[in-house]
C-alpha cells in the first residue's frame, strides 16, 4: 500500500516579478531627480524667521558672506548693482527684489541694497529661512 501523496510543494520563488518592479522603480527615481527645477539663487545659509515670504520674485540679488554681489547668478560690483538693476527692472509694472543675505553677513550691505530700491521705487522682499 502506497500512502505517499502524488502533490510535491515546491520551495522555488520566481523573482522575475520582483526585478520588474524594482528596475521601474529605479527608472522613476532617475526620471524624478533629473526634473527637480533649480532656482536662480546661489545656495546661501539664511537666517531664521517665522514669518513667511512670497515666491513672487522678479531679480534675485544675493551677498555671500566675502561680500560678493549676484544679481541672480551674475557676480557685479557693489558700484554697478545700481545700473544694472534699473536695466533689468525698465518697464515693469511692479518691479520687485527678492534679497538673500548669508547669515554672517554685516547688516550694511543688505542696507545698501535696500537703499538702491527705494530711492528707484523697486520692492524688496528679504529672504529668510522659515524657523
Amino acid at each position: 500500500m502506497n500512502i505517499r501523496g502524488r502533490n510535491k510543494v515546491s520551495a522555488e520563488f520566481n523573482m522575475s516579478s520582483m526585478t520588474d518592479i524594482v528596475f521601474l522603480l529605479l527608472i522613476f527615481f532617475m526620471i524624478a531627480s533629473t526634473t527637480i527645477v533649480s532656482t536662480n539663487a546661489l545656495d546661501l545659509v539664511l537666517p531664521k524667521s517665522s514669518g513667511s515670504s512670497d515666491e513672487v520674485k522678479n531679480i534675485s540679488i544675493s551677498v555671500n558672506k566675502n561680500q560678493e554681489y549676484f544679481i541672480d547668478t551674475k557676480k557685479v560690483e557693489e558700484s554697478s548693482i545700481e545700473s544694472e538693476l534699473k536695466t533689468l527692472l525698465t518697464g515693469q509694472k511692479e518691479p520687485a527684489i527678492m534679497l538673500h543675505v548669508e547669515k554672517g553677513v554685516p547688516i550694511e550691505h543688505a542696507v545698501n541694497v535696500m537703499d538702491i530700491a527705494y530711492r528707484n521705487n523697486f520692492k524688496v522682499v528679504l529672504a529668510v529661512d522659515p524657523k
